[in-house]
């Protein structure tokens, strides 16, 4: 489990995960950054009854340097009112580069789906973006299958890639 002081480095993580720094944007990095951390902040500190954020932990060195580390909750269909159905949700899985492809982010869905199956529900959700061709084989190999292709006007004005929902059916007996 995440606390309030890994704020900075999960938020560092998630930041160079999803945004560039080079390039024209290179600029705008420290503010993505400065917002990613803020949002973690007072999520951590005002956690939902659902909502949990992990980390995986590099314990072979003295550092015990951050790893990855991925964010779930419960979001409800009709976002507003919350009078809708609720599932729960994966977001924000980021791998430090230096460690990827070394099982954290397979450990981390895996500790997710514990999680997800412990608060009483059978079906997990997340989005990956269309062109994130190894989340995309790594969330397959783990079992998540196509929901539902996403498109907006990002998609068609500024030529984005599109988002796909991803769903999982669990199975909840994790004994086996």
């Amino acid at each position: 489990m995440a606390t309030p002081a890994d704020s900075n480095g999960v938020s560092q993580i998630i930041a160079e995960s999803f945004h560039s720094q080079n390039g024209f944007w290179g600029w705008a990095f420290p503010l993505l950054r400065l917002g990613i951390y803020e949002d973690l902040r007072h999520r951590l500190a005002s956690p939902a009854p659902h909502h949990l954020c992990l980390i995986a932990v590099d314990t072979t060195s003295a550092a015990n340097n951050l790893a990855a580390t991925v964010e779930l909750g419960v979001r409800f269909s009709d976002s507003w009112s919350r009078l809708g159905k609720s599932f729960p949700y994966l977001s924000n899985l980021a791998v430090h580069p230096q460690y990827r492809r070394q099982g954290a982010a397979s450990c981390l869905l895996q500790a997710c789906e514990k999680a997800t199956a412990s608060w009483g529900f059978q079906d997990l959700y997340l989005h990956v973006l269309e062109n994130n061709f190894s989340a995309r084989q790594l969330y397959f190999k783990l079992g998540y299958r196509v929901h539902q292709v996403e498109s907006n006007c990002n998609t068609f004005f500024l030529g984005r890639s599109r988002q796909i929902l991803l769903h999982k059916h669990l199975n909840t007996d994790f004994n086996q």
